[in-house]
């Protein structure tokens, strides 16, 4: 027994000297039933604070390229900062209305809608993978939203190589209820009335591996808890974090004439390593 606790110590020591050069409170280390944990801070408020520090931990677009599901074409890179841009660490997206459309979307699944918008996304190099090395991930982020019909804003993970998962964080479409929704082959959604959701709201969720398969996921606005879903067969597949303003679509149509913002800010992404 005293060789097994000062094994654990002398590692809680070594973990503990190892991590003195990180930010402090960007790394929490505990010990949880013999196991050492260290809770890390992968992405907070500073992603914003520049574009460098953006495109260090960020790129531009959707990650599999400037199409979705809805009228708008994703435009945006290092020298193009029209529809996404920073200003005081808020990231601001801008949707346009176009003159003409330039024809429709490349998305699979999706060409047959038309393009009548230029709108911006980005979305984090960091993944997401829920498993025994990383049992829990906590994603936030304040947003100021349009709630007007046509504007379909979002704030969400997906599967990097498969559809399912998916888990919608934030998601506004032409109103002000706010989806947060869980797709595993089935969908569970909880909507919620946001008072002013044009004023900054936080949303969050909290990811947690309860089984070999399954994760919890839990949903806050304003940091009140307001439900569980179970998103099944999602341990060990890596999902990516998105950030953008799709338009018309599910939002409805026909969407705004002139130009459409949503901004965001303090950004967070942190998850639980096991040891």
């Amino acid at each position: 027994m005293r060789t097994e606790t000062m094994k654990r110590w002398l590692l809680l020591v070594c973990l503990f000297t190892s991590l003195l050069s990180c930010k402090k409170d960007q790394t929490k280390i505990k010990s949880e039933n013999g196991q050492v944990k260290a809770w890390e801070t992968l992405i907070d408020g500073n992603s914003f604070a520049s574009y460098a520090n953006f495109e260090a931990q960020w790129n531009y677009n959707y990650p599999w390229g400037t199409d979705h599901n809805g009228s708008a074409r994703m435009v945006g890179s290092s020298s193009n900062h029209n529809q996404i841009s920073l200003s005081g660490g808020v990231l601001t997206i801008k949707a346009t209305r176009l003159a003409s459309s330039p024809g429709n979307s490349t998305a699979n699944g999706f060409t047959n809608v038309a393009i009548w918008y230029n709108s911006g996304a980005c979305h984090a190099k960091q993944q997401v993978v829920i498993n025994d090395q990383f049992p829990s991930y906590t994603i936030s982020g304040d947003f100021a939203v349009p709630t007007s019909k046509g504007t379909w804003p979002a704030f969400w993970i997906t599967g990097v190589n498969s559809w399912p998962p998916e888990s919608d964080i934030m998601e506004f479409k032409g109103n002000s209820t706010n989806w947060q929704n869980t797709y595993d082959g089935g969908w569970e959604n909880k909507l919620t009335t946001v008072s002013n959701a044009g004023s900054y709201h936080n949303y969050k969720c909290w990811y947690n591996k309860v089984s070999a398969t399954d994760v919890d996921c839990h949903y806050y606005i304003d940091n009140v808890w307001v439900a569980k879903h179970t998103m099944s067969n999602s341990v060990n597949k890596p999902m990516w974090l998105i950030i953008n303003m799709q338009m018309e679509g599910d939002s409805g149509s026909p969407g705004p004439s002139g130009d459409t913002i949503y901004t965001g800010r303090n950004i967070y992404l942190g998850r639980e390593r096991a040891f």
